[in-house]
């Protein structure tokens, strides 16, 4: 299946579910308050690989004083977002952008807070570290959430798969240690509960395959992508004790 096809059909499979990972906005918030910032502030905020904007309109909300710039590789998310900003009031105080996350257009040292739920490992855990610390302001915030062993040592068929899809997967003291090399000081962490996998991403992702599946009744590659779907959502639900998104709150030094 080539990359246009993927998108597209991805693209029409999540456009009405709000969520394009796994995540909570309970668990937004509890990150935001993890970062010590203070919510009065007019802070600058960029929201790196947004989606359609679970987490971007949870930020607008908690931090009324700032502008958040919310940054994806698709302008059709973005377009998704905007409505939502606009239906929710908050529609002035978001930019978007349509940009790789490797090649950011911010300036340096122009940022307060760097968010990203789930999206980091698009280009690496590390290289993500990197690449971003120059846009914070010293002492300015990173908080991410990113794919983790719960435990060392697990099974083979789950280890497998992962080292497949992101050999980054690691443990949350290896990408703790990973954060302070590349020189931030962690805050705060917290693991993601099943829910935020179940409830909030698959289940709700599991009950629009029937109708994106009659749309495309004539595309063999809309079966594709619900069985990779329905394998994901098969794979946590068997290894949920063994890996999840760790959320690291983090300060750059």
């Amino acid at each position: 299946m080539d990359a246009q096809t993927l998108f597209t059909l991805m693209f029409d499979l999540y456009r009405d579910g709000g969520r394009q990972g796994p995540g909570g906005e309970t668990e937004t918030r509890r990150a935001l308050e993890l970062t010590r910032l203070r919510v009065t502030d007019a802070l600058r905020v960029a929201d790196i690989g947004c989606g359609t904007g679970a987490s971007t309109l949870v930020l607008a909300n908690q931090l009324p004083c700032s502008q958040i710039t919310a940054v994806d590789l698709f302008p059709e998310f973005l377009e998704v977002l905007q409505h939502r900003a606009d239906a929710a009031g908050c529609l002035k105080r978001i930019e978007t952008r349509a940009e790789s996350m490797d090649s950011l257009s911010f300036a340096a040292e122009s940022l307060d807070l760097i968010w990203s739920e789930g999206a980091i490992y698009n280009i690496g855990f590390r290289k993500g570290l990197e690449a971003w610390r120059p846009f914070l302001k010293p002492g300015g915030v990173l908080a991410v959430s990113e794919i983790t062993w719960l435990h060392p040592n697990p099974p083979e068929e789950i280890l497998q798969h992962w080292n497949s899809e992101y050999p980054e997967i690691a443990t949350a003291a290896d990408k703790i240690g990973t954060l302070e090399s590349a020189g931030y000081d962690l805050i705060g962490y917290f693991v993601l509960p099943a829910s935020c996998w179940l409830s909030n991403y698959y289940e709700a992702t599991e009950a629009r395959i029937s109708a994106f599946l009659a749309r495309h009744a004539d595309k063999p590659e809309a079966t594709q992508v619900a069985e990779m779907e329905r394998h994901e959502s098969e794979l946590y639900r068997r290894f949920q004790n063994w890996f999840s998104y760790g959320f690291y709150v983090t300060r750059r030094r």
